[in-house]
């Protein structure tokens, strides 16, 4: 059973790891597509649509990021070994960094949000 088991492990972690590479190949492309846009209506590529552009493709590898975290942790799952529970917490913490700081860098890109009207009194 348990030898059935990690073979269905394996195709769903060979699945997550196929949705991660889909992830940052259609992030690389629709970037590169709308970058190529603005650049052909504008001549030139402004600070705020250069930025808009890393902030939409950072959004894709956060995805990716998620998504080979599950493939790993799908893997690790029947029988790990300690060897393997080290590496899971390796990979973890790197992934779960990089994830941090992509994610801290997409909030500051993020307009502020409008200040909220006063609620009017009555007199």
């Amino acid at each position: 059973m348990e030898v059935l088991l990690r073979e269905c492990a394996s195709y769903v972690a060979l699945a997550a790891e196929l949705c991660s590479v889909l992830c940052i190949a259609v992030g690389m492309v629709e970037t590169l597509v709308q970058g190529s846009i603005i650049v052909a209506a504008q001549r030139t590529l402004r600070r705020d649509a250069r930025r808009e552009l890393w902030a939409q493709f950072a959004r894709w590898i956060v995805l990716a990021l998620e998504f080979a975290l599950a493939a790993d942790i799908v893997r690790t799952a029947i029988a790990p070994s300690w060897d393997d529970i080290g590496r899971l917490g390796a990979i973890a913490l790197i992934r779960t960094f990089l994830n941090y700081f992509l994610e801290k860098d997409m909030q500051e890109l993020e307009p502020d949000p409008e200040p909220l009207e006063e609620t009017k009194t009555r007199s």
